[in-house]
């Protein structure tokens, strides 16, 4: 598999959720053709290159690590936090295999699983994970990342510095909002917390399988985006104080 700098549609699968990536029950993992295009369209918008990336609702860690393999290049570090611990436990998993050392491991463990259960499919997977170990090496190896548990509606953000939050918010009945949930618009909530922990210069770039994602009164969008039954907005951390 050749994994390419651009939003044309290759193949994906190594990047599907539950098959090298560990998947939590009852998450949903997110395309990666559209993750890939909604970070760079983020960049664009970004003086900085490479980036600090943060998703605060980050579930398991698919997208995040999704967003890594496929931009290592363009990437300093990428952090991942959510409220929910299970799922931290998970994510910390999935981002360790921004790792050769990780990656490694999560080889060895398919083709073990291989030769266990006597299913072929574990042997696919292992060589989809030999494919990225070596897609990762070829643009720059480990990636410095960090994975917590936290509230983001009252965020602690990372350590290092973030230039660009990108996050696929809770929705229908695949996942929900817990923590300390404000009243109104959560979307609007949690957008207001987290610009107050980001640099002014800094995106924020929010999805929804919804017809559209509105900002608070008065705030401009940088763009909007919608494919299929899910919308995006960016925005400018500045423009939301």
């Amino acid at each position: 598999m050749a994994y390419r700098y651009a939003t044309e549609r290759v193949d994906h699968t190594d990047l599907a959720s539950g098959y090298v990536l560990r998947s939590v029950p009852g998450q949903p993992g997110f395309p990666a053709r559209l993750a890939s295009e909604l970070f760079q369209r983020s960049l664009a918008h970004l003086d900085a290159d490479p980036v600090g990336l943060w998703d605060p609702c980050c579930g398991g860690g698919h997208l995040a690590a999704v967003l890594a393999l496929l931009h290592r290049d363009r990437l300093a570090h990428v952090h991942a936090s959510d409220v929910d611990g299970d799922s931290v436990r998970i994510a910390a998993r999935n981002l360790d295999l921004l790792t050769e050392r990780g990656m490694a491991e999560r080889e060895r463990e398919l083709r073990a699983g291989a030769v266990e259960f006597a299913k072929p499919a574990f042997s696919d997977r292992a060589e989809a994970a030999r494919r990225l170990a070596e897609w990762l090496r070829s643009r720059g190896g480990d990636l410095r990342h960090s994975v917590w548990e936290a509230d983001a509606f009252a965020p602690v953000p990372p350590e290092r510095r973030v230039d660009l939050v990108l996050t696929d918010v809770p929705y229908g009945n695949l996942a929900h909002w817990a923590g300390a949930r404000p009243a109104g618009d959560e979307v609007h909530a949690l957008l207001r917390a987290l610009s107050g922990v980001l640099p002014a210069e800094a995106v924020l770039t929010v999805t929804a399988r919804a017809r559209r994602v509105d900002l608070p009164r008065g705030v401009r969008a940088l763009e909007r985006v919608r494919v299929g039954n899910r919308a995006a907005v960016l925005v400018r951390a500045g423009d939301l104080r």
